[in-house]
């Protein structure tokens, strides 16, 4: 495909907006599950094609609730990407994870209650491994990226998502803190499960903005908060991606890419012609067709 990226980037819509990217275009993806949350920006960082996706639309008017993960998602499937990078703003639940610094986790737990998880169902039942939820591979490089830009980076953690729209109580912060979470955000799942379903290496870069609400000598969570700290890290964010752009290796060695091989259950004669027009970018290869 002629736009097919070396690399996706879910996240704000300042991310795009720096000068290394050049010639970029902007493309509409239609998907079986309504339309992504924005265009699809597409641009050439250091020789290289990347995908760039606005998570919460052009001017941050979709809650996370409301983002439709199941369409951005399959977007950026469609075009051929391999890869995807998200980026987040995320509270600490660690007196070590401080406001400014970056966390790369390495697991979650999903605390969200009205989304829709997954890509299956209407006549095929698919069951995925996710003990190990972002791509190790993937990970380690983008880690390496961010600690080149001299910012303060964490490798590892577990990354609770809430629903949202609102921040926690201090009740529900002090329990995630003993059932040692180490950072909360609103919108890791079911992006990184969904993102595991359609054989996408994926992994986050989260950016800490507050120490939600249970520190006792810090404010509890605001949106100034998370808006001032973000605006002063997407230089950081950029510096990194453009690092990342740099130094990731061309061959994917890792195993995201044939996470569906043994975890259709259906029989492939039974699965509704509907539903295999909806799913068949992610099972076809495996039906021979």
């Amino acid at each position: 495909m002629k736009s097919q990226p070396f690399l996706a980037v879910i996240g704000g819509s300042g991310l795009y907006k720096f000068p290394a990217l050049k010639t970029t275009e902007s493309i509409e993806v239609d998907t079986p599950f309504g339309k992504p949350s924005s265009p699809i920006i597409l641009g050439t960082l250091s020789g290289k094609r990347v995908a760039f996706l606005a998570r919460h639309g052009i001017g941050h008017v979709y809650m996370p609730s409301e983002v439709n993960y199941r369409a951005n998602i399959y977007a950026l499937k469609k075009i051929g990407a391999k890869r995807v990078v998200s980026i987040s703003a995320c509270g600490s639940l660690r007196e070590d994870y401080s406001p400014g610094h970056i966390v790369i986790p390495d697991q979650l737990v999903d605390f969200t209650r009205n989304r829709s998880r997954t890509f299956f169902g209407e006549g095929i039942v698919v069951h995925i491994g996710t003990a190990n939820p972002y791509c190790e591979e993937l990970s380690n490089h983008v880690y390496n990226a961010v600690l080149n830009t001299g910012a303060t980076v964490h490798k590892g953690g577990t990354y609770i998502t809430i629903e949202g729209p609102r921040f926690s109580t201090k009740a529900e912060s002090n329990l995630f803190r003993k059932w040692d979470m180490s950072i909360i955000g609103m919108t890791a799942c079911p992006e990184a499960l969904l993102a595991r379903e359609a054989e996408l290496c994926y992994t986050t870069m989260a950016h800490v903005t507050d120490y939600d609400v249970w520190h006792t000598s810090e404010e509890p969570v605001t949106v100034e908060m998370v808006i001032k700290v973000l605006m002063k890290n997407t230089e950081i964010a950029q510096k990194a991606i453009q690092n990342l752009v740099e130094n990731l290796p061309q061959d994917i060695t890792c195993n995201c890419g044939s996470t569906l091989k043994n975890a259709i259950m259906t029989q492939a004669d039974l699965i509704p012609a509907e539903t295999m027009k909806n799913v068949g970018l992610f099972i076809n290869k495996y039906l021979g067709k």
